[in-house]
């Protein structure tokens, strides 16, 4: 017989209670006891808020903020979560495909591993702050030329990674484009297209 068909009896001792029965009484005795729990003291719980935060001023996309956050947050939470620019994506949140692909002081860096409490006084360019006013930038452009996308979802990182790749001067060869685009993946097998939209709107040599 198992536990479930075991019958209760008059004393409900807990050797007689069914495994249902049993659950739900641990669960309003927990509650019962959590209820009961005296509360914390606020004061040490904030001054242990105030130890791991920081306040940061940085300039986004020409705009000056003053954020304060968690010192573990990464640049690309800081962005999608306090800011509100989610053209950023996260994809594997480890570095590995180039999807929170974002400038730092116009150089590249991948969002998610880059620690927002380190960039103080720093600016910082994401995709929305690429075009100019209504203008897109060329590489904007050449990638809806070209259609050097499917999905989309790497796209924000594919243009921010070339439109670094373009002002860095890596635009010689297909081949090295490749190679200095190669950080950021493309899921949906795009390469060809955005190698065509980087070598459109770079300067002609």
């Amino acid at each position: 017989m198992s536990i479930e068909e075991i019958p209760a009896t008059d004393e409900d001792t807990p050797a007689t209670l069914s495994r249902r029965t049993f659950v739900a009484a641990t669960a309003i005795t927990g509650a019962v006891a959590v209820a009961g729990a005296p509360v914390l003291d606020a004061e040490p719980a904030a001054a242990a808020e105030s130890g791991t935060s920081s306040r940061v001023s940085l300039t986004v996309n020409g705009t000056r903020h003053t954020v304060t956050f968690d010192n573990r947050t990464s640049l690309l939470d800081l962005l999608r979560e306090h800011l509100g620019l989610t053209g950023s994506k996260k994809g594997c949140d480890a570095g590995a495909c180039g999807a929170c692909t974002v400038l730092v002081d116009g150089r590249r860096v991948n969002g998610c591993l880059t620690l927002a409490v380190r960039l103080e006084g720093a600016e910082v360019t994401t995709i929305e702050g690429l075009a100019e006013g209504d203008r897109l930038h060329p590489l904007q452009q050449a990638f809806i030329d070209h259609d050097a996308f499917q999905c989309g979802y790497c796209t924000p990182g594919q243009i921010m990674s070339g439109a670094a790749c373009i002002k860095e001067g890596h635009t010689g060869s297909r081949a090295e484009i490749r190679e200095w685009m190669s950080g950021n993946i493309c899921r949906c097998g795009c390469y060809v297209k955005i190698v065509d939209a980087v070598q459109q709107a770079a300067p002609r040599k």
